[in-house]
């Protein structure tokens, strides 16, 4: 825990560095692409409300100045596959980002879409020494907490306190000033594998960059596509990337869970690759042009050219229905949606008051989505676009970019983390693990 405590500690102060400079780059190392956008911030750090990011998601004080995306490369299930391919697109973003900005960039902010990520809901309590809680209580509350034994080969991505109650008052956001014996508070923690981080570290210092702070990237996609009623009474964002898709769940705006899918949108374009024996750009091609998932009786009769050039006349000029298509597609669409409702049944999802659900990232854009999904996993789905930021361009505010533009939210206004705060050392101890969503039904 130390080290990795330690190194988000300094990226913290990093941030805090490039905020004081005034630029900071936003990278998004997806499967199928990669983002990068360039900030700009106004002035200094504008006050940040008690609610953490939720309350200033609108008013934030920066604009975006450049944007790239490049096709990914050495990305597996949103984990660094292949190091030098994965640095070759990464440069190629950074620099096509930073000739747009017209400013070179020396930090940035990333999220990690793979690395098996795993949600603990944790509870500690401390008495308060002279009556008022003050920053140091925080810490002690923080530190009281007991820690799941997670493993040697992860480490915590997230630590961020999601609930205080002061006596017998719950829910409440910050209790810092106020007057009371005894302090809890429950904590969401997110674990992944520390290969997907310490790749990703790694990469990044390959580039000549400075990491200034990394995210998961469920929980930049529901910053920025979960509406604020959504994030305050209960919802879920599905991400549906290239490689993976991911899974977090809101509550009082704050991210209580966070899963992921090691499935996407590219294994829908495999399945027709395979299904049609056409190359794979040929598959998304036809996918991104004819694809669904669900069929009428028009598509039996509406024939797709498949095209090629093996020169084999017999083989370029082939046809398949929609009809045919939609049966290749649909399989692989319902298994995706199908583990989700998996991990969101483990999360204990039908226990919130609200249960919307919102569908967001490139292959969100698959007609006949949202009616399928809401089969699946229950009626209240719909589809979702990330807010709109300041600056950003046309091309680049589509659901492909609800990572992206939900990590640009996260860079001007992170949500308290462990490491925030002054955490006294002796106290990393206890095994003590809750159901991550069990908190919900005992106090709200």
């Amino acid at each position: 825990m130390g080290d990795l405590y330690d190194s988000q500690r300094a990226m913290r102060n990093m941030r805090k560095a490039a905020m004081q400079r005034g630029v900071i780059a936003i990278l998004d190392i997806g499967t199928s692409k990669i983002a990068c956008l360039v900030l700009r911030f106004d002035g200094p750090e504008t006050f940040r409300g008690a609610d953490g990011v939720g309350s200033l998601a609108g008013q934030s004080s920066f604009r975006v100045i450049g944007a790239a995306t490049t096709r990914s490369r050495g990305v597996k299930f949103g984990e660094i596959d292949a190091m030098q391919e994965t640095e070759r697109a990464i440069r190629t973003a950074v620099q096509a980002a930073q000739k747009m900005a017209n400013v070179r960039v020396d930090h940035v902010i990333a999220c990690v879409a793979g690395g098996r990520p795993k949600s603990y809901g944790l509870d500690g309590a401390v008495d308060i020494e002279n009556g008022l809680v003050t920053d140091g209580d925080i810490g002690r509350v923080m530190a009281a907490c007991d820690v799941p034994d997670y493993g040697a080969e992860r480490d915590v991505l997230h630590a961020q306190p999601v609930n205080f109650a002061l006596d017998h008052r719950t829910g409440m956001a910050d209790p810092r000033g106020q007057i009371g014996n005894q302090l809890t508070t429950d904590m969401h923690m997110l674990t992944v594998d520390s290969t997907a981080l310490q790749n990703i570290f790694f990469c990044i210092k390959r580039c000549d960059l400075e990491l200034a702070g990394i995210a998961s990237s469920a929980y930049a996609s529901g910053i920025s596509s979960l509406v604020e009623d959504e994030q305050e009474l209960g919802a879920a964002c599905i991400d549906l990337g290239g490689g993976s898709t991911g899974i977090s769940v809101f509550m009082k705006k704050h991210m209580i869970y966070a899963d992921a899918v090691r499935m996407g949108g590219d294994h829908v374009t495999s399945d027709i690759s395979m299904g049609l024996s056409v190359p794979m750009a040929t598959a998304e091609r036809i996918k991104t042009f004819y694809g669904g998932v669900v069929a009428t009786g028009m598509d039996d009769r509406e024939m797709i050219e498949i095209g090629g050039d093996t020169g084999d006349y017999e083989h370029d000029r082939r046809t398949v229905s929609r009809a045919e298509l939609i049966g290749i597609m649909r399989p692989r669409v319902e298994e995706i949606l199908e583990e989700v409702r998996v991990r969101l049944d483990a999360a204990g999802f039908e226990h919130l008051p609200s249960q919307q659900i919102v569908l967001t990232g490139g292959a969100s854009q698959i007609p006949g989505l949202d009616g399928l999904a809401s089969k699946i996993l229950g009626q209240q789905v719909r589809l979702g676009r990330p807010l709109r930021v300041q600056g950003l361009p046309q091309a680049a505010i589509g659901p492909a970019f609800s990572s992206a533009v939900g990590l640009t939210l996260f860079a001007a206004h992170p949500q308290d983390e462990w490491w925030d705060f002054e955490i006294p050392a002796d106290n990393y101890s206890g095994r003590s693990l809750k159901k991550a969503v069990k908190w919900f039904k005992d106090n709200w």
